[in-house]
Parts: structure tokens; C-alpha cells; sequence
């Protein structure tokens, strides 16, 4: 009787653990900005610290150049700028390791194009 407790309650416990992490998975990140030239909305897919791509779509403003970097203020990190490219009109692409470690994030946008350069920032709360 006590071997049946002790293995109902290892299954409970797994089926918790199974649904919380789950639900503390990494939500895919869709936040947008304006500026006085450009608009776009950026999406970081996968908001972790293994790499990945933020891809930064156009929604007003001509830009011919887009690049990325990011910032932790609370912690002074910051990471390099990351040229992005361009896989489709109005759509780029950066990839590389923007964000080397969990924690709230400012990821900053440098658009150029006709209308001169801009940068617009965003947040981003990035998991392990």
C-alpha cells in the first residue's frame, strides 16, 4: 500500500512539473515602435539565451540597412551590433547571440534608408 502512495505521488508531481513548464515555456516576443521615419513591429521567435533571430518587419519608412543590438541595463551588459539581412522586402533578419543571459532587455534597432538613420528600441524579456 505504501509502494502505491509513494508512486502516485511521483506521477503527480511529474504531471505538475510537465504542465508548469510548459507554461513557463518562451513565448515567442511581438512588440512593435514609431519613430518620427520608420515603424516597425519586431518578433524574437524564440526569447532564449541559445542565439536565435529577431526579425524586424517594416511597417512605414524605406530603410536599406537594418542592424540590431541589445542592452541589460541593470547589469551593463550589451552586445555587439548584428547586421541584419534581407530575405524579403520590408522584412530583416539578424541572427546571432544578442542575448547572453536571461533578463529584461532593450533591443535596439538602427534603420537606414532615403529618410536618413534612426534607431528605435524595444523591450524584450528574454528566458533561459
Amino acid at each position: 500500500m505504501r509502494r502505491s502512495v509513494i508512486a502516485v505521488a511521483i506521477v503527480a508531481v511529474a504531471v505538475v512539473l510537465f504542465v508548469v513548464g510548459r507554461s513557463m515555456a518562451a513565448q515567442p516576443v511581438e512588440v512593435s515602435s514609431v519613430g518620427t521615419r520608420y515603424a516597425v513591429t519586431v518578433l524574437i521567435d524564440e526569447p532564449t539565451t541559445e542565439g536565435g533571430a529577431v526579425e524586424v518587419r517594416l511597417d512605414s519608412g524605406d530603410a536599406d540597412a537594418v542592424a540590431v543590438s541589445a542592452v541589460m541595463p541593470e547589469m551593463g551588459h550589451a552586445t555587439p551590433e548584428i547586421a541584419a539581412r534581407e530575405p524579403a522586402p520590408g522584412r530583416f533578419l539578424a541572427e546571432g547571440e544578442l542575448f547572453p543571459m536571461a533578463g529584461a532587455w532593450e533591443v535596439s534597432i538602427r534603420l537606414d534608408g532615403p529618410a536618413g538613420e534612426e534607431v528605435l528600441v524595444v523591450k524584450a524579456l528574454i528566458t533561459a
